[in-house]
């Protein structure tokens, strides 16, 4: 899918491309591609001169790779964007193709972005560009904002988390916590550490990235305190996803400490049922032995008798038990 967006009064509007002569009747300052077909990248080299590499959203790329400065003056970076699902939290590959510099080149001053799938950064960048006249202003903004609106959504999906972990410390804290909701606990804190994880480490992609624009010195001043905030919005993240870790490994250390003393209870069970049933046990080996003169035959009440002291000597350690509170 081929979009290009214009600005029209300050306003963003999205138009998608669907043939080569359509591309000549806009001036974009950012065309977005999802999910390109070689014919729509051929579209792209044939109007703007631009050649879309073919690793642009591998994900097994060189680190060092990720972000370069071509000799034409074309900025290259490739960052993740996160993309929470229910089923799936993942974070998406972006790569993006910027030329400032050099004015001889079609693309000069066009934002192009690559990516498979779609991204909740950029959906929510052109749902808030349509209501804020003004807010967009060139191609270098529509990346920051970006990436501003990548940060905004982790900040979104952190208080989610905060939700969640909130239901299952009711459920812990609770302090009757059967095996089958320890179970269910356990695999939700497990979800939002994964989720976590994976905002922690977005949020460092995303500060590379910035940080490379700045250090680039194609940001206006107003840009560069743009990028600045932007960065101090990441560093209060990272505060809140380091709680966030310490509050799960409280909330799972304390459902297996709930799991562990579900188990002692059972095996506290079946040794009081053993030591119980110990004393019968050896009235019953004594009374099953070969005795030349066994008393009960010449004791008519001696069968009776063994099983009476069978019983009583299974409930009188069971009294026991129960007086000092061991059965509880």
């Amino acid at each position: 899918m081929l979009n290009v967006f214009t600005l029209s009064n300050g306003r963003l509007f999205q138009e998608e491309i669907e043939a080569l002569e359509e591309l000549s009747r806009f001036r974009p300052i950012w065309v977005d591609l999802e999910a390109p077909t070689p014919e729509e990248k051929r579209w792209i080299k044939q109007y703007y001169g631009l050649s879309i590499p073919e690793d642009a959203t591998d994900d097994d790329i060189e680190e060092s790779a990720r972000f370069y400065e071509e000799d034409n003056g074309e900025l290259h970076i490739r960052s993740d964007f996160l993309v929470v699902e229910p089923e799936r939290p993942r974070q998406q590959r972006v790569a993006f193709i910027l030329n400032m510099t050099n004015e001889q080149l079609p693309s000069c001053g066009v934002l192009f972005s690559i990516h498979d799938e779609t991204v909740p950064a950029f959906r929510l960048l052109r749902m808030r560009a349509r209501r804020m006249p003004g807010l967009l202003t060139d191609a270098k903004e529509v990346l920051l904002k970006l990436f501003d609106a990548d940060a905004e959504y982790c900040a979104d999906t952190l208080e989610d988390i905060y939700d969640a972990l909130e239901i299952a410390s009711k459920k812990v804290l609770d302090g009757n916590v059967g095996d089958e909701a320890a179970g269910e606990v356990l695999a939700a804190i497990a979800r939002q550490e994964d989720l976590n994880g994976r905002i922690r480490r977005n949020m460092m992609d995303t500060r590379r990235a910035v940080s490379f624009l700045m250090r680039g010195r194609m940001l206006s001043a107003e840009q560069f305190e743009e990028a600045r905030q932007i960065l101090r919005d990441i560093d209060s993240l990272d505060s809140h996803t380091a709680f966030l870790f310490d509050k799960i490994n409280f909330l799972m250390d304390a459902t297996v400490g709930f799991i562990n003393i579900n188990q002692n209870k059972i095996i506290k069970l079946f040794s009081v049922a053993a030591v119980a049933l110990l004393p019968p046990t050896l009235v019953a080996s004594l009374y099953g032995m070969n005795f030349r003169l066994m008393p009960e035959l010449s004791w008519e009440y001696g069968y009776l008798w063994a099983l009476l002291l069978m019983i009583a000597s299974a409930l009188l350690p069971m009294w026991y038990f129960r007086r000092r509170g061991w059965l509880k």
